[in-house]
């Protein structure tokens, strides 16, 4: 059996010198720092259901790729949210809150307190709010559940019902925007300052970008919880993972480039075609917006317009910028369900995968090969960033519910 990842894919290489100068460069660690994931992780670890993802290893898809070793860092029952934003938006609403009743009260207190219900008469006079495709809503609703506040989040006329109820279900209130996520995230932004809301958004923007700085050091938790569960020695030579506004992508470039500077790995951003706002700001060498109704099944990815601390990152730290179909992301969830190569089948949502279909179709072309230094001896990280977070949707795409996809990897564990 081959590998069978459905093309077109399009690649624009960083016009820039990449990770020319250390990571403390220009400021950059003002803006991300391994200081601040450290922060980060010691407020997240103590939380109810804290616990470390899977890493996974891949070796038959390695090996039918002609590469050497596949790590899948499976982000899908974290805080049994379903994806990786819960260690994000929920973040930034704990630091909001703790902000609120520090200016009152003169110190800021730990998680566990607002969660027992520590001066809800502060923090319950609150309000957070954000535009979401799904995943992020979902955190910061249930942020603003666990810690006392109250929600209103923004979806966009794409997101589909079963999204839509998962947010709902942690209280928040949901109202739909017509047109496209970036609409979404502008009547957000607009109602927050007429009711005097705070926005927990995961994309920065002129004027704002503290929220969105917490919500990326949390997503540094994936990364330093990643090395600690590599091999004794071993370190990725390459990071597939996956675009959107670029919080996530640019949140793991730092984390690597500041703890291993010149030796960090070949860093790669892969998007959908029909939403590539930073391949057209790679290409234009300046942040670029991605035309049209953004319709794409990668529905966690339909961004249009980069976060501008994303792109002050990425532009200088990205080696390479791809795009990928609709049908290789469904390819590569198939694949990953019936783990045709002996490796443990794995569910993944349509986010979740543009990262590897991304690696697997340039490892197929001799050219792309070459130039991003994929061989025998690379060893590949990508992050599955969501798991089936829209189960009916997800059974369409592969076939299988994600119940029966699990079911075949309990056996597997079990005959290995």
């Amino acid at each position: 059996m081959t590998l069978s990842i459905t093309g077109p894919l399009s690649c624009v290489f960083n016009r820039r010198p990449v990770r020319a100068r250390l990571y403390d460069w220009q400021g950059h660690q003002f803006k991300l720092s391994l200081e601040a994931v450290a922060t980060a992780l010691g407020e997240i670890e103590r939380w109810p259901g804290y616990a470390v993802t899977p890493l996974l290893e891949l070796p038959g898809m390695a090996a039918q790729a002609g590469l050497g070793r596949i790590f899948y860092k499976d982000e899908g029952e974290r805080f049994g949210l379903g994806s990786f934003k819960a260690l994000g938006g929920a973040y930034a609403v704990l630091r909001l809150l703790q902000q609120a009743v520090a200016s009152r009260l003169g110190s800021s207190p730990d998680s566990a307190a607002l969660a027992a219900g520590a001066h809800r008469d502060i923090v319950s006079a609150m309000t957070v709010t954000c535009a979401t495709d799904g995943n992020h809503g979902r955190s910061v609703a249930w942020g603003a559940r666990t810690f006392g506040c109250a929600c209103v989040i923004y979806v966009h006329e794409g997101v589909s019902p079963g999204r839509r109820d998962a947010i709902a279900a942690y209280g928040a209130v949901v109202r739909e925007v017509a047109g496209t996520y970036d609409d979404a995230v502008r009547k957000a932004d607009a109602d927050a300052r007429e009711h005097g809301w705070h926005i927990v958004s995961d994309t920065s923007y002129d004027g704002y970008v503290e929220i969105p700085r917490n919500v990326m050091q949390g997503y540094g938790v994936v990364a330093d919880e990643v090395m600690r569960q590599m091999p004794s020695g071993v370190r990725p030579t390459h990071v597939f993972v996956q675009g959107g506004v670029g919080g996530l992508a640019a949140s793991l470039c730092a984390w690597f480039w500041e703890k291993q500077g010149v030796e960090a790995p070949v860093f790669v951003v892969v998007e959908p075609q029909r939403a590539d706002c930073l391949l057209r700001s790679a290409e234009a060498g300046v942040p670029t917006a991605a035309p049209g109704a953004l319709d794409t099944i990668m529905a966690g990815l339909a961004c249009g317009e980069v976060s501008l601390i994303a792109w002050d990152i990425l532009s200088a730290g990205a080696d390479a910028f791809l795009t990928v179909s609709d049908a290789a992301a469904a390819d590569t969830m198939r694949m990953l369900a019936a783990a045709p190569f002996g490796d443990q089948p794995i569910v993944s949502g349509e986010s979740a995968v543009a990262g590897l279909a991304g690696a697997l179709l340039a490892a197929q072309d001799p050219k792309l090969r070459s130039a991003l230094k994929l061989d025998e001896r690379s060893l590949i990280l990508f992050v599955g960033t969501e798991g089936a977070t829209d189960p009916l949707l997800y059974q369409k795409i592969v076939g299988s519910s994600p119940e029966e996809v699990k079911g075949r990897g309990v056996r597997w564990r079990a005959a290995t």
